[in-house]
């Protein structure tokens, strides 16, 4: 539809520049989508980008109002030549540069992860990123912060960039792991990004640490794709960007119709909370007999074990084994095994089309029909009732 600028009626041209590759982009454009719809039905310039892509505007493009992630000089300069209504939904800050923004509030998301860490028990933390950003440092200070209220530490490993905001892939991974296995265990690290936490995991690996049992990660944001394709599925902070994409909708609205009235003070928007998965879905142990049993029962759900099973792979009598599951985790073996199963389940559920029975199978279920029996005593409702829901 051509814009017609002299008609008050005629709908607003905005242009949004954000990644369209990640959970948090994508949800961001689903706020500014939903604001559009409920107050104009603006015309929305989104196209598919990268992370880290040049994010220009179409040569010649012509249009009301700009939402951008402004993370380099090249494209605020594009934008201030434009004289056009910009909000910046970055973190990242640059000189002279003075946009007004909307962005997530990360002292809030450092110190809910501090919370989430410090009620699993673990008393020896770490962060993980590239501390060369400022935004990042921010972020580790306030989880440091959050952890010395409560009196505890943290370590901090800090990896280089490549470029202006990008670690480089060629990443020390033994540097990484020896400095994971001089940690005191059980050890909980936390990280800006998702990309991050999955390095760490991979390290993990290299070094022989069970995850979550002897080191538990947490990632600063909740990329919902790459916190799934890793071999411990990521727990991560579950940023509110969908609102935020709403609230620098409703601002730029605002500068668009009372341009002399913006205010630059800075929205935050908390965020929504932790989305557990299995990297921190354990208690902190000290107990190296039960750490060996979780990982037996985690390393592969669909193996046939039973309770002395376990025992033996902890090196304990079975009476031994479940006295410490019951003082230690408040269960008992067996119902460990099932939980993991269950959970393996749902996965499998949520994420493939695989038949009940074939999901059974391979969650390590003796058949559909027994499956679907502990999943009504646990969730109250059968495995094709969870998959439509």
């Amino acid at each position: 539809m051509k814009q017609h600028p002299n008609n008050p009626t005629s709908p607003k041209r905005v242009a949004i520049l954000v990644d369209t590759s990640t959970t948090w982009g994508r949800n961001l454009i689903v706020g500014i989508h939903r604001y559009s719809r409920e107050q104009g039905n603006w015309e929305l310039l989104v196209e598919p980008r990268g992370l880290e892509q040049r994010k220009w505007l179409p040569l010649g493009w012509k249009g009301d109002g700009v939402i951008a992630r402004v993370g380099f000089m090249e494209l605020a300069q594009s934008l201030k030549r434009l004289k056009l209504p910009v909000v910046n939904v970055s973190a990242i800050t640059l000189p002279r540069v003075a946009f007004p923004r909307v962005i997530s509030d990360q002292v809030a998301a450092a110190s809910m992860a501090a919370e989430h860490l410090l009620a699993r028990g673990f008393r020896s933390f770490g962060y993980f990123s590239q501390l060369e950003l400022e935004y990042v440092a921010e972020h580790q200070r306030a989880f440091a912060q959050a952890l010395d209220q409560s009196g505890y530490g943290c370590g901090v490993f800090a990896v280089p960039m490549q470029g202006e905001s990008e670690p480089t892939w060629n990443l020390d991974m033994k540097r990484l792991a020896a400095w994971l296995l001089a940690q005191p265990k059980p050890l909980a690290v936390f990280t800006w990004t998702s990309s991050n936490a999955r390095d760490l995991i991979y390290a993990c690996q290299r070094a022989g640490l069970a995850v979550p049992e002897q080191v538990a990660v947490l990632s600063g944001s909740d990329d919902e794709l790459l916190c799934e394709v890793t071999p411990v599925p990521i727990s991560g902070i579950k940023l509110d960007s969908e609102q935020l994409g709403y609230r620098a909708a409703k601002q730029l609205d605002n500068m668009m119709k009372l341009p002399k009235k913006v205010s630059l003070e800075e929205i935050l928007i908390a965020p929504r909370g932790v989305a557990e998965r299995r990297s921190t879905d354990t208690l902190a142990l000290s107990d190296a007999a039960m750490v060996k049993a979780l990982r037996f029962i985690r390393e592969d759900p669909t193996r046939e074990m039973g309770v002395v099973d376990v025992a033996r792979s902890a090196g304990l009598s079975r009476r031994a084994l479940e006295l410490r599951f019951q003082q230690l985790i408040g269960r008992s073996p067996a119902a460990e095994i099932r939980r993991v199963r269950i959970e393996h389940a749902i996965h499998l559920l949520r994420h493939t089309n695989l038949s009940v029975a074939t999901v059974a199978e391979r969650s390590g279920f003796s058949s559909a029909e027994y499956m679907a029996s502990v999943f009504r005593s646990c969730l109250k409702m059968a495995p094709m009732q969870y998959r439509k829901k």
